[in-house]
C-alpha cells in the first residue's frame, strides 16, 4: 500500500514523501487526480471522495482560485489576493487534511510568465514556513512558461527549482502548449503542432533539472486541451509519452523504463482508455477541473429546481402559507448538495486513474 513508503501517513506530505509516492504510483500504474479547489467546500468534497476510496489526493489552487479563496472583493493588481488566498487555503488544508486519514499533496496550478509575482510571493511564504517547521508550506508548485521560447522556459524553471531545492519542494513545469482556455490564459487558437512536445525537449529539460534536484515533473503536451469539447475535436496521442520515456532512458542509460515523472493536463472529458495509456507511460498526476465545476453545479442546480417552491420566500410553501423555509434555504443544505455531486465525480476519477484502494 502507498502509505508504506511514506513517513507521514496522513495530512499534507512534502519532500521525500512526495517523491516516494510518485515512484510508487509509477510502479503500481496509477495516477493521482489533482483537484482544483477554490473554497473550503470544494476542499472537503475532494477529501471525502479520497477518504472513502482509500486513495491519496492532490489539492491544487490556480491563481484565480487562490484569489477566490481570499474573496472577490480583495484587490489583485499585484497578485496580493492570489498570494493571500493561496496561503490561507494552504493553512486550511494543512489543518483539516489529517481529519480525513489520507496523504495529501498541496499544490498550486499553472503560473504563466505574467503571474510569476504570485509564485514569488508563495515561495517567500514557503521559505518563512521552512525556517520555522523544516518544510515548505506547499508540497509543490507549477511553473508554466510553455508559451515562451523553449530555452527561456527551461532556464527560468531551473532558477525556480534552485530556490525550491533546499526545501525539497517539488516543481512541475510545462513544455508544449495545452490548448483551450483556463484562468484567463487562452490557447484556443494555437497551431495544433504546438500541442505536441518533442522527445529532445523532454531530455533537455530532464538533463538540466536533474542536476539541481530530483523533485520535479514535466507536463508534456500530447494534444491536451483544457475544458470539455465535442468528441473527436481533441486528438490525444498518449503514445508520444512512451517515446519521451524511451528517448530519455536511452540518453541517460537508465535501468528503469520510466525515468521521467509526467503530468496529464486537460484531463476533463478524456476517456478511461486514454487515461490508462498515459498512466502506463509514467503519468503520475492528472488534472481535473472542468468536469468537477460542472459536477458541483449539478447538485445545487437540481436541489434548487426540486425545492423551487420552498425557497422563493422565507415563509410560505406548498405545505402552508405560514410554514417557515429556513431548513430549505440554509446554505449548509444546498451547498452540501454540490459537495455530494462533486465528491461523486472525484470518486469516479479515482477509479479511472486506478488510485482507489491504493491505501
Amino acid at each position: 500500500m502507498a502509505q508504506s513508503v511514506l513517513k507521514r501517513k496522513t495530512g499534507v506530505i512534502v519532500g521525500d514523501d512526495v517523491l516516494h509516492l510518485f515512484n510508487y504510483a509509477q510502479e503500481h500504474k496509477f495516477a493521482i487526480p489533482a483537484i482544483n479547489v477554490t473554497s473550503s467546500s470544494t476542499v472537503v468534497a475532494a477529501l471525502e471522495a479520497a477518504r472513502d476510496k482509500k486513495a491519496p489526493i492532490i489539492l491544487q489552487m490556480s491563481q484565480g482560485g487562490a484569489a477566490y479563496f481570499a474573496g472577490k472583493g480583495v484587490k489583485n493588481g499585484e497578485q496580493e489576493a492570489s498570494i493571500a488566498g493561496a496561503i490561507a487555503g494552504a493553512h486550511y488544508i494543512r489543518s483539516i487534511a489529517p481529519s480525513y486519514g489520507i496523504p495529501v499533496v498541496l499544490h498550486t496550478d499553472h503560473c504563466a510568465k505574467k503571474l510569476l509575482p504570485w509564485l514569488d510571493g508563495m515561495m517567500t511564504e514557503d521559505e518563512k514556513y521552512f525556517e520555522k517547521h523544516g518544510e515548505p508550506l506547499f508540497s509543490s508548485h507549477m511553473i508554466d512558461l510553455s508559451e515562451e521560447e523553449v530555452e527561456w522556459n527551461v532556464q527560468t524553471t531551473a532558477k525556480y527549482l534552485k530556490r525550491a531545492a533546499p526545501m525539497k519542494q517539488w516543481l512541475e513545469m510545462e513544455i508544449g502548449i495545452t490548448g483551450g482556455e483556463e484562468d484567463g490564459v487562452n490557447n484556443e487558437d494555437v497551431d495544433n503542432n504546438s500541442l505536441y512536445t518533442q522527445p529532445e525537449d523532454i531530455y533537455h529539460i530532464y538533463s538540466t533539472l536533474v542536476k539541481i534536484s530530483p523533485y520535479f515533473s514535466i507536463a508534456a503536451g500530447f494534444g491536451n486541451v483544457h475544458g470539455v469539447y465535442k468528441p473527436g475535436n481533441v486528438k490525444l496521442h498518449p503514445e508520444l509519452l512512451g517515446k519521451h520515456q524511451a528517448y530519455v532512458k536511452d540518453k541517460i542509460g537508465a535501468k528503469e523504463d520510466k525515468p521521467v515523472f509526467l503530468v496529464f493536463h486537460g484531463g476533463s472529458g478524456s476517456s478511461k482508455e486514454e487515461y490508462t495509456k498515459a498512466i502506463g507511460y509514467g503519468v503520475v498526476k492528472v488534472n481535473l477541473d472542468t468536469d468537477l465545476q460542472y459536477a458541483y453545479l449539478t447538485g445545487i442546480r437540481d436541489y434548487v429546481l426540486k425545492k423551487k417552491d420552498y425557497i422563493m420566500t422565507q415563509v410560505g410553501n406548498p405545505d402552508g402559507e405560514d410554514k417557515p423555509n429556513k431548513k430549505y434555504f440554509d446554505p449548509r443544505v444546498w451547498v452540501r448538495e454540490g459537495e455530494k455531486t462533486m465528491s461523486a465525480r472525484v470518486a469516479e476519477g479515482l477509479e479511472d486513474f486506478n488510485t482507489a484502494g491504493q491505501l
